[in-house]
């Protein structure tokens, strides 16, 4: 098995086993008892969000530490912290503790900005957007089939077996990414002749890359959106079985799989400038398919609107990761590619934000259409950024780097 499908491989069980425990946290925390409606409802929302404001603080830093150090010891160490804090959490009735614990998780996170960054060195520039497109896939297949196998655990054993099976599973993954990846040295420092003070960093173009980070939070928050409500959704609008609405759930991971290589090989060689246009008429793509949805009384139509739709999202952000690190130096994977992880963690903190607050203002019914809005802004944010962006317009090289 080469490298590449050794980090494939790595991140869906890892994905998959951080994944287990996601839809339990307040049944989890309702059984230990103790807490009142409210509190039960603001315990469940920091044991979400927490971790997502940590990682979003501390991804970043991460990731310039694995640029100085190298990028595999940053897998490792997440991956052995992942393991540590499932079964800390798993050894404890505290829900003070818990949470407190799933802060240090979202701090110590990093697993996969680390494997980006680390595969950007094993391919060429041009082939950083179809690995990310890679990586996209597994890491939306673990978020499918971790809850599956977490939910069978759920029922027949109970929360802690599910995070001693996921803790289990990270160790494995840190013993099988130790032997089987091959260390990769950090990059050697520019001549002299170009000090690094001299060179471009990301501080340097803002254009460039806070168009894509701003572009990465609008893309993760449309995304995350419906998870505040789909459950409810699928149940009292839909009238569903949990498995239907397991299979409606599961659809948008299917299309992200199944057309995440098509968009890497289309957007390869394209420029930057191309590139971008295209992604504002993808987004414009979601609002039509979100508003679908939306409309959708058939479950056969809302299914298939399910999987367009994740068919549209594997065009978005494996692509700003790709263009992401296309723009960065060598030397920057892990800098620039942490920041575009921790964007995510924004976006998806801003996501979950705007669901809750449409949930608690927007009939059930109507939620799909806030979503429909929310890209509809998106698109218009993506026009924005290209308008301002002078740097990509300029870029019109295959590789997009002149």
């Amino acid at each position: 098995m080469t490298t590449a499908r050794w980090l494939f491989a790595l991140q869906l069980v890892a994905m998959g086993a951080m994944e287990m425990s996601g839809p339990f946290w307040p049944l989890h925390l309702r059984r230990l008892g103790g807490l009142a409606p409210a509190g039960l409802a603001w315990a469940s929302a920091a044991a979400y969000a927490g971790p997502l404001a940590m990682a979003m603080c501390t991804t970043p830093w991460w990731g310039r530490l694995g640029d100085r150090v190298g990028h595999k010891p940053m897998l490792l160490r997440a991956l052995l912290a992942l393991a540590a804090t499932q079964w800390w959490i798993a050894a404890t009735d505290s829900v003070a503790v818990i949470l407190a614990v799933r802060l240090l998780q979202g701090a110590l996170a990093g697993t996969i900005a680390a494997a980006q960054a680390y595969g950007a060195r094993l391919v060429t520039r041009e082939a950083r957007g179809a690995l990310m497109a890679q990586l996209q896939a597994a890491t939306a297949i673990g978020a499918v089939a971790g809850p599956v196998l977490g939910g069978w655990l759920f029922d027949a054993w109970g929360f802690r077996t599910v995070n001693v099976w996921a803790g289990a599973a990270c160790l494995l993954c840190a013993a099988v990414a130790a032997a089987a990846l091959p260390p990769l040295p950090p990059t050697a420092p520019p001549p002299a002749a170009q000090p690094s003070a001299a060179r471009p960093r990301p501080a340097d173009l803002p254009d460039t890359m806070y168009g894509l980070l701003l572009g990465i939070v609008l893309v993760q928050a449309g995304k995350m959106m419906p998870q505040t409500f789909f459950g409810l959704y699928a149940s009292e609008v839909l009238h569903v079985s949990s498995r239907v609405t397991g299979l409606c759930y599961a659809g948008t991971a299917l299309g992200l799989c199944v057309a995440a290589p098509f968009w890497a090989r289309r957007f390869a060689r394209m420029a930057h400038a191309r590139v971008l246009a295209q992604v504002e008429w993808i987004l414009w793509a979601c609002v039509a398919i979100v508003a679908v949805q939306a409309a959708a009384s058939d479950v056969g139509l809302f299914l298939l609107a399910r999987v367009l739709w994740g068919a549209c999202l594997a065009a978005l952000l494996p692509v700003f990761y790709g263009l992401l690190s296309r723009a960065a130096a060598d030397d920057e994977q892990g800098c620039v590619l942490g920041a575009g992880n921790g964007a995510a963690k924004a976006g998806a903190l801003l996501g979950a934000g705007a669901g809750g607050l449409a949930l608690a203002w927007v009939p059930l019914s109507a939620m799909f259409w806030t979503v429909a809005l929310l890209y509809a802004g998106a698109a218009v944010g993506m026009r924005a950024i290209r308008i301002r962006s002078s740097h990509f317009q300029h870029l019109h090289t295959p590789t997009g780097i002149s």
